[in-house]
């Protein structure tokens, strides 16, 4: 009787076919060498960052780059009737770049041109330095995840051959030289991966940044326009 259920559990076995393994994103990631798991760890902390500094930037960019139509005609109203103070009263009340900036142009009312203009040009420089900040780290990390990803790849070539040359009696087992092609193939693409996706976003808020800067660049010629020729 154990015979025969032994049997038809073989027979069962055998119909089912050959079990095939699924490979896990895990496994994919961490499956390599500890060399490799490293350089996994490190580019997976730079794809955190890469997340985390592109929505930070996208929100506050986005914010800046908000255009109050009014804001400029009520600044216009306010420089014409000569009432300076109410000026940077609606300045000071307006948390965005472009009221910043015509704040510091409402002091300067009264001294020549071109110190208003310096003046307005330098806070315009200041306020673009802060909705740049962290890009350069985004363009850095563009240019460094798929350079570790093939340094990932060096590391897992050597390991393979460095299995070969050491397999005993000539004999080579694929499992001493998976863990080497799982370093050297994830590595590149994960490395990849984190490049494209940190060059993209910062390509993106470049583009915003950009977009901001002429809104300045607008509202500063609006406005020296306002003081350069009152009604």
């Amino acid at each position: 009787m154990n015979d025969t259920v032994d049997t038809l559990q073989t027979v069962n076995e055998i119909a089912k076919g050959p079990v095939v393994k699924e490979l896990s994103i895990w496994e994919m990631l961490f499956g390599g060498e500890i060399a490799g798991t490293i350089i996994m760890a490190i580019l997976f902390v730079l794809f955190v960052l890469t997340i985390y500094i592109f929505f930070e930037r996208y929100f506050i960019i986005k914010k800046a780059s908000k255009v109050d139509t009014n804001f400029m005609n009520t600044i216009r109203d306010f420089v014409y009737d000569g009432k300076i103070e109410s000026g940077l009263d609606l300045c000071k009340s307006t948390n965005s770049p472009e009221a910043r900036m015509i704040e510091k142009g409402l002091t300067r009312i009264g001294r020549p041109l071109e110190d208003i203009s310096q003046a307005i040009e330098n806070t315009a420089k200041l306020e673009v330095y802060q909705l740049e900040k962290r890009l350069n780290t985004m363009a850095t990390i563009a240019g460094a995840a798929p350079m570790l990803g093939f340094l990932g790849t060096v590391v897992g070539v050597i390991i393979v051959f460095f299995n070969i040359t050491h397999a005993s009696g000539g004999n080579i087992n694929p499992q001493d030289l998976a863990g080497g092609l799982f370093t050297a193939m994830g590595t590149t693409a994960v490395g990849l991966i984190v490049g494209i996706t940190a060059y993209i976003g910062y390509n993106y808020l470049v583009s915003k940044v950009d977009n901001t800067v002429y809104q300045l660049q607008a509202s500063a010629v609006n406005f020296l326009d306002v003081i350069n020729k009152p009604v």
